[in-house]
């Protein structure tokens, strides 16, 4: 999904920006250009970036050890 329609930044281009390593707005600004023109994709952008740098923990079920 487009986050950015000035520069055409899109949801996974932010993902993986975070995967790379950028830790902040400004830094994923510099990176993609997300932001830099009309600012009214800054705060979904800031949540998907905040998002993607949380650890994923996963709801599996825990499993007995075999007798």
């Amino acid at each position: 999904m487009y986050i950015c329609i000035c520069n055409a930044v899109t949801d996974h281009s932010i993902r993986a920006a975070a995967r790379e390593g950028v830790r902040t707005f400004a830094e994923l600004r510099e990176r993609t250009g997300c932001g830099d023109c009309c600012g009214s994709c800054e705060e979904l952008a800031s949540e998907i970036l905040e998002e993607s740098r949380r650890p994923r923990v996963l709801d599996l079920p825990v499993l007995s050890a075999a007798a």
